[in-house]
């Protein structure tokens, strides 16, 4: 459609809007770099102890599970691989996941001030929230791999891999991140809702246990789980477990474009009353 004003042509054209937006979204990548270290700053230079926090949960949860399940209760590992060892590659792929989904789904509501004070394509701020659980994975898996020389495992030759099952971690955590954000935005019991589910999770997950352990009969259900695919195409990756989880990644890999495609759709929906609810 064309109408003239004023000696002007304004052209209104189907698609343009969504087209102009993933356009904006490129142009402000220096913004995205901004906020990140932004997040980063705050994150590990006003607390003393914001970096040895970052490593001391994951690891004492790491001490506390080998202990009760791997001595006490005696669940088997991988063939060659320590409990502990189990455990921590599992906890590395879980944290990072969690955290992601934790700090972009509060991402909103946390940077509020960013919402109604000028036009940005706003999906950049949850995306900006990524930068910490990507620095904090990075350290861990620094401590992982001197665990692994520790024990005397040498990581296998597909643990390159494992670099892609961290990305699939971050993608499938921001489709329902991104839900999340704006939801909370409108009903903030969401957050809270979303915790208590992030906390169970774990437990439905290969974190703290080998998928090994799910009997045959149930083998289809289990690796519907979206994080499946992702822990054990991981410890496949570094610690060469015995067969490739090709069932659960597919359902990994299709899970994560579903509730990206979801999640955008959602996000744009939802995006012009942000404002509104501030």
């Amino acid at each position: 459609m064309m109408t003239k004003q004023d000696g002007y042509t304004l052209v209104i054209e189907a698609n343009r809007l969504d087209a102009q937006y993933w356009k904006d979204l490129w142009q402000y990548r220096e913004l995205l770099w901004m906020l990140c270290r932004r997040d980063l700053s705050v994150r590990y230079k006003q607390t003393a102890m914001g970096l040895l926090w970052a490593i001391f949960r994951p690891l004492l949860s790491i001490g506390a599970f080998t202990v009760l399940l791997g001595n006490v209760a005696k669940l088997p590992s991988e063939p060659e691989v320590p409990y502990s060892v189990l455990i921590f590659s599992g906890t590395l792929v879980w944290n990072f996941f969690s955290q992601c989904l934790t700090s972009v789904s509060s991402s909103l509501l946390t940077n509020g001030n960013l919402i109604g004070k000028v036009y940005i394509p706003r999906l950049i701020i949850p995306l900006s929230t990524i930068a910490v659980a990507l620095v904090d994975f990075l350290v861990l898996l620094l401590i992982f791999l001197c665990v692994l020389a520790w024990f005397g495992i040498v990581p296998p030759a597909q643990c390159p891999a494992a670099l892609g099952f961290i990305l699939l971690a971050g993608l499938l955590a921001l489709g329902p991140g991104i839900i999340l954000a704006a939801l909370t935005l409108h009903y903030r019991d969401v957050a809270h809702a979303a915790s208590v589910a992030i906390g169970f999770g774990i437990y439905l997950s290969p974190v703290m246990y080998s998928s090994s352990l799910v009997p045959e009969k149930w083998r289809m259900l289990y690796d519907f789980n979206p994080i499946v695919g992702v822990v054990d195409g991981f410890r496949w990756a570094m610690l060469s477990t015995p067969a490739f989880p090709t069932q659960a990644v597919l359902f990994s890999c299709l899970w994560t474009v579903a509730m990206l495609w979801v999640g955008v759709l959602v996000f744009r929906r939802m995006e012009r009353t942000f404002v509104d609810v501030m």
